[in-house]
């Protein structure tokens, strides 16, 4: 199993186009070590052959012009993506799909709560049904969670509930429900070898620590590194937390839950365009490397 990091940034990409932070000032002028990111996806595969997309962000005409194994070859019009998984319905997440409207019908695997927010406060997948069409597949997740996906025989897909926030859109965005946000567990059924992608992550709830405990990668939620981090910089009054994302530093921290968390691989993932571990000489980015936690980068790949 292949997972393939196509973007690594949260919404807004790095440099986001309309910012001047120090991380984004810096970057365009060349003044930090640190490298461009688009916007937060990854593709998984069992042959290398054949992919499965987790999440379509905005920029995912050019993960797509930029990765080899994607570009059609087989026919005059075609393409090796078999289908889109979607761990929520934020637009960082699910915009990309209106780009994939020239091919087939496209396969969507999603909960009930995020079809509802794409039918409705954002109804990406009623525009879609007048061009390429959309072939809903449900991911339950009141169950086990487990779905399959019939292009990728050899990867098991297991649905895993997160406490995050829907979407300002969403009908539901004050109103949780289980199957606004999820993480996905993809399990190699050759190798038996498994990954946790959980890009937003608004709370370490023991059952997720648990499951991060028996898997061999977590690839999770970088986001910010304080909770207060946007108000610091003058762009926002909304901490972390209430973004439903688990920033890295202070009690209970993504660094403080990973220290528990002995067995995996850790790397992070949806990281914002002010945190500082974007910077690969950072006193963040150094504590990071101190505790084992890597930073995901647009290109990376993980076999597993």
């Amino acid at each position: 199993m292949i997972v393939r990091v196509l973007g690594s940034a949260a919404g807004g990409g790095f440099p986001q186009w309309n910012c001047n932070c120090s991380n984004c000032s810096g970057l365009r002028k060349g003044l930090i070590k640190a490298q461009p990111r688009t916007q937060s996806s990854v593709a998984v595969s069992d042959n290398g052959k054949t992919w499965v997309i987790i999440d379509a962000s905005p920029d995912i005409r050019t993960q797509i012009e930029g990765f080899a194994p994607f570009q059609p070859g087989r026919a005059v019009r075609d393409t090796a993506i078999a289908g889109v998984v979607l761990v929520d319905s934020q637009i960082d997440h699910a915009t990309g799909l209106l780009f994939l409207r020239e091919g087939k019908p496209l396969h969507v695997y999603c909960t009930d709560m995020v079809y509802e927010d794409l039918t409705t406060g954002f109804p990406v997948l009623n525009m879609l049904a007048h061009y390429c069409g959309v072939q809903r597949h449900r991911i339950e997740v009141n169950g086990d969670g487990e779905f399959a996906i019939p292009d990728l025989p050899g990867v098991r897909f297991v649905a895993v509930p997160l406490d995050s926030k829907a979407p300002p859109y969403s009908p539901h965005r004050h109103n949780p429900h289980i199957g606004d946000t999820i993480g996905v567990l993809l399990e190699d059924r050759q190798s038996g070898k498994r990954l946790l992608y959980a890009p937003a992550l608004g709370r370490a709830e023991p059952r997720v620590l648990a499951l991060m405990e028996q898997v061999d990668c977590v690839l999770t939620d970088g986001t910010c590194w304080r909770d207060d981090e946007l108000q610091l910089a003058g762009i926002s009054n909304r901490r972390a937390t209430e973004m439903g994302h688990l920033p890295q530093s202070g009690p209970g921290g993504m660094i403080e839950v990973m220290r528990g968390v002995k067995r995996p691989r850790k790397v992070l993932t949806h990281i914002n365009n002010t945190n500082p571990i974007l910077r690969d000489d950072s006193p963040e980015r150094a504590q990071l490397t101190v505790e084992h936690i890597e930073v995901a980068f647009d290109g990376m790949e993980i076999a597993l």
